[in-house]
C-alpha cells in the first residue's frame, strides 16, 4: 500500500500515535521522492512533519495529511504566481526546450488574455525550428490575436525588435515572445536568449517584463536542471508546467520553488485552448496528496 493510501486508511481507522512510526516516515519520504520533490526537499518536508506531529500531539491520519498539506503549501510560497502586465506594452518572454509545449502554451495564454479584453501580439522569434512560425500563426488565428513573423532562418533579434515596435505603435497590451527550443547545454543558443532579453530591456525599458520557462511535468528532476541553467541566463520570473494531467511527477513544483525560488504561474491540464490554468498551490497540493 502506498503512503498516501496508507494515510487515507488511517483517516478512516482513526489511528493512534503509536502507528505513526519510523516506517511511516520512511515510506512517506520515499513517496515524496518518487513524486519528484527531490531527496533534499522530501527529507526536509518529513523533518518538518515530524516536528508538527510531535508538538501538536497529532494522532489521526486526516490531521497528518493536513499538516503535510500545510507544509508543502508553505514551500510553494516563493513569489507572485500572477503575471505582471501592468504596463502597455508588457512583454513576456517564453523559453524552454523543444517538445515541452512551449508554442502551445503561448497560444493558450494569448487566448486567455484576449478574452480578458487585452490586445495581444505574438512574436515568432523561434526562427530556427522548421514551421515554428507557422505553428504559432495557427494559434494566433485560433486566439484571434496579431502576430509578427519572418522567414525561417531570420535573425530572432530582428523579429523581436519589429514586434516591440509594432506593439508600441499599435497600443498593444501584452507581447508574448516565442523563442527557439534551446538545448540548455548549448552555450551559443543560451547567448542568443540573453541577446533577446537585452533587446527587450533596450527597446521597452519601462515595460513590465516576465520570463517564463515551460517545463514538462514528466521530465522530473531533469526539469530542475533545465530551470537552473535558464535562470542563470534569462532571470526567470516563473514556470509554466505542462502535461500535469494524469502524472504522478508533479512534485517538481515544490523542488523548483525550494531550490530556485521561482514560482509556478500556470499549469497545463489538457490539450484544449482553455486547459492552461493559473497555478493554485492549495489545489495542487490536494491533488498531489
Amino acid at each position: 500500500m502506498g503512503i498516501f493510501a496508507r494515510i487515507k486508511k488511517a483517516w478512516y481507522d482513526s489511528i493512534i500515535w503509536e502507528t505513526i512510526d519510523e516506517d511511516f516516515y520512511d515510506e512517506l519520504e520515499e513517496s515524496l521522492i518518487m513524486a519528484d520533490l527531490g531527496a533534499s526537499v522530501a527529507a526536509d518536508a518529513v523533518k518538518e512533519l515530524r516536528k508538527v506531529v510531535y508538538e501538536k500531539s497529532i494522532q489521526r491520519g486526516d490531521d497528518v495529511k493536513q499538516a503535510l498539506r500545510d507544509i508543502l503549501e508553505k514551500k510553494l510560497e516563493v513569489g507572485d504566481t500572477s503575471l505582471d502586465l501592468s504596463t502597455t506594452p508588457s512583454v513576456v518572454l517564453i523559453i524552454g526546450v523543444n517538445g515541452v509545449g512551449k508554442t502551445t502554451s503561448i497560444g493558450k495564454l494569448a487566448s486567455r488574455y484576449k478574452k480578458q479584453g487585452k490586445r495581444v501580439l505574438l512574436c515568432a522569434a523561434d526562427t530556427f525550428r522548421a514551421a515554428a512560425a507557422d505553428q504559432l500563426e495557427i494559434w494566433a488565428d485560433r486566439a484571434g490575436v496579431e502576430i509578427v513573423r519572418s522567414r525561417e532562418g531570420a535573425d530572432p533579434g530582428a523579429v523581436l525588435f519589429d514586434s516591440l515596435q509594432a506593439a508600441k505603435a499599435r497600443n498593444v497590451d501584452v507581447v508574448f515572445c516565442d523563442t527557439a527550443g534551446r538545448l540548455h547545454n548549448k552555450a551559443n543558443l543560451m547567448q542568443e536568449l540573453s541577446k533577446l532579453r537585452k533587446i527587450i530591456d533596450r527597446e521597452t525599458p519601462d515595460a513590465a517584463k516576465e520570463t517564463l520557462l515551460v517545463l514538462d511535468a514528466t521530465t522530473g528532476q531533469n526539469g530542475l536542471q533545465q530551470a537552473k541553467v535558464f535562470r542563470e541566463t534569462a532571470g526567470l520570473t516563473g514556470i509554466i508546467l505542462t502535461k500535469l494531467d494524469g502524472t504522478a511527477k508533479g512534485g517538481i513544483c515544490v523542488a523548483i520553488a525550494q531550490e530556485l525560488g521561482v514560482p509556478v504561474k500556470f499549469v497545463g491540464l489538457g490539450e484544449g485552448i482553455d486547459d492552461l490554468q493559473p497555478f493554485d498551490a492549495k489545489e495542487y497540493v490536494n491533488a498531489l496528496i
